[in-house]
């Protein structure tokens, strides 16, 4: 059976986004984004919700050909391009760069996943996760907690994170 991993940066109030989405708070470090390529290394399938495919999928196909790019940067785009994924989305009509199209019931194709053979598999966006973990199929959660408070915005999933 596959593990199943959700990763994501917070604040300290329990945040993934401030108003408007907003994520810019959590702009990391070298250090930090480093250690999120090493996540993201371990990991032989990534799970994307919609929103966070579109966020991902727009920046690091080419990510490693920007001008201000760093090495980090640059093999973690080629991590992303090569690293197989799979998108649930009832509304993408289609995907590219290594990457399947769920449209169906997202809990009973991770749920086959994670019955299969291979490494670990890595979930992103907050609906999708909280989908999963509702469902009690997340093994373990890695979470990269920030010194920022943004007082309201978008909640993590995980509601027993904060308040």
């Amino acid at each position: 059976m596959r593990k199943l991993i959700y990763g994501m940066n917070l604040t300290l109030d329990g945040y993934i986004a401030a108003a408007g989405d907003d994520i810019g708070w959590g702009g990391p470090s070298d250090e930090l984004f480093q250690w999120w390529l090493d996540q993201e290394r371990a990991s032989s399938l990534s799970l994307y919700g919609r929103k966070l495919w579109e966020t991902m999928s727009s920046y690091w196909p080419t990510g490693d050909q920007q001008p201000n790019a760093t090495p980090a940067e640059i093999e973690f785009a080629r991590n992303w391009r090569d690293t197989p994924k799979v998108v649930f989305s009832s509304t993408i009509d289609k995907v590219d760069w290594n990457t399947r199209l769920v449209t169906g019931d997202a809990i009973a194709e991770i749920t086959r996943l994670k019955a299969g053979d291979g490494g670990p598999m890595s979930v992103g966006g907050a609906t999708l996760a909280g989908a999963a973990m509702r469902a009690g199929l997340i093994d373990e959660y890695v979470l990269a907690t920030h010194p920022v408070l943004v007082g309201a915005a978008r909640r993590s999933s995980p509601r027993w994170i904060a308040g």
